[in-house]
Parts: C-alpha cells; structure tokens; sequence
C-alpha cells in the first residue's frame, strides 16, 4: 500500500455460514476523504465497526500509521485520533446539545490538548458553531430535528480532534438542504485550521451513505464494496463509469454514470 495513515489490509468476517467481509483492503492518506459505498448488504457497516474496533476480523490487520492496531479497544482508538459516528443517533435526550458534547470531552485525549475544566464549555460550543448549530446549544437534544442530531453526532467527533472521522450514513435521513450544509460542514474539515478553540491539521474521512451523488461531490476517492469484496477503488468520476459498478447497483449494464449516480 502507498503512504497511509489509516489502513485495512486483508480483512475477512464470518458470521455463521455467512462470510460477510472477504479480503478487504484500502487505505486512507493524510487528509484525504474517501467514501465507502455499496447496495445494501455489502459488506460496509461490517468494515466500519471492525475499523472502530467494535468487531474483531477472523483475519486481517487495522493499521494506523503503520502500527497493528487490531486488538485495541474502540477508547484506545479514539486516544489514537481515530473518532466515528453511526448510522443511528443516540444523544442523551433530556441534556441540551452542549452537555452532550461536553460529554465527549472527558478523553484523556482532549484533556492533553489543554485545560479541559476552563475550556470544556467554550470547545463544546465551538464544534456546535463549526456544524452549524449554536444557537441550539441550550435545547434538549430530544427536542431537535433529524438533522440537527446528525451535526450534533459530528460536533461530538470533532470536539476530541481526530485525525481521523468516521462517518457511517451520515446523510440518512436528511433533507437536501439538510445534507448540502452538512456535506459543506464535512468538506471544511479536511482544510485545517482554527476554529474557535478547536484545532485541526486537517482530517481525514472515511464516509459511508447511500447519498451517492453528494459523496461523489466531496470524496478524492470511493471505494466500492459488493459480496463483502472491494470491486473498485478509485476517484469519483472513475469509478462512476465503472460497468462493475453500475451492474452492482443497476443489475445491468450499459447505463449512464448519471442514471446510476
């Protein structure tokens, strides 16, 4: 594999009779975002989880900046600058929005970065404006929309700095006003800089949805996964032409990367 940060390297789960991920390689550079589609089934809530260490493989590595990371636990991960959001919200519903994100600012991590006690409020803040959602910082989060809980998930992952963020459907559900902002939010990321109290060199993505034309607004690369196998690894416009691809997802082939996408 070229120069990474991030990597999988022959991944392979069974579940029963069922070999749910086969051999499953790809790498994520240095400020880079790549998005991980395929039909449903596929294969891509199970890579996820094993790259978050919530799933162990049968075989295969998860390599950070070239260490075996496979056997770490999803917290030790996250203090190695490897944070992620799932499909399903679950904020703490009866705590406003910044309690929730303050929430996640207890890692060792965060408390590195600085003075946590003094600065916990303002940081939490900050990833609530960086998405979009201050003014909302005091409402319960069981009272907001869809949408709003999905930029709170992100807030959470950005508050501990990661280096890398894994976004699992992040779009699911929303809007296309709704996605476009969050799509934006997202896209801001990778650049770098300071927001507020919060600090980035840039982070890199890895994102899975089914939004396909919006990831391939703001992704450098996609990787396609079908039958738990990578079938196409490449940039968006490449991989959109792929007969593969769109046989994957059409059932045929011979339709135009604008019908497919």
């Amino acid at each position: 594999m070229r120069d990474h940060l991030f990597a999988v390297s022959d991944l392979w789960k069974r579940f029963g009779g069922l070999e749910a991920v086969r051999g499953v390689s790809f790498s994520v550079a240095p400020q880079e975002i790549v998005g991980l589609i395929g039909p449903n089934g596929a294969g891509k809530t199970t890579v996820v989880r094993m790259i978050m260490g919530l799933l162990r493989p049968d075989r295969g590595k998860v390599l950070w900046k070239g260490r075996d990371i496979t056997r770490l636990p999803t917290w030790k991960r996250v203090e190695l600058g490897i944070t992620g959001t799932f499909q399903n919200s679950r904020p703490m519903k009866r705590l406003p929005l910044i309690a929730n994100v303050m929430i996640g600012l207890h890692s060792p991590r965060v408390r590195r970065q600085g003075e946590w006690v003094k600065t916990a409020e303002a940081r939490a803040l900050d990833a609530l404006e960086f998405v979009g959602i201050s003014d909302l910082a005091l409402t319960p989060a069981g009272a907001v929309s869809q949408g709003d809980l999905k930029r709170l998930e992100i807030a959470r992952a950005i508050a501990t700095e990661p280096e890398l963020l894994v976004l699992d459907e992040p779009f699911a559900g929303l809007t296309q006003a709704e996605t476009r902002l969050l799509a934006n939010s997202i896209a801001r990321l990778r650049k770098g800089g300071r927001f507020g109290r919060l600090h980035s060199e840039g982070c890199a993505m890895l994102i899975v949805d089914h939004k396909l034309s919006e990831l391939m607004r703001i992704t450098d690369r996609i990787v396609v996964l079908q039958y738990g196998e990578v079938i196409a690894d490449g940039p968006p416009d490449v991989v959109a032409k792929d007969p593969r691809v769109i046989e994957a997802y059409l059932g045929r082939v011979g339709t135009s990367p604008r019908e497919a996408f």
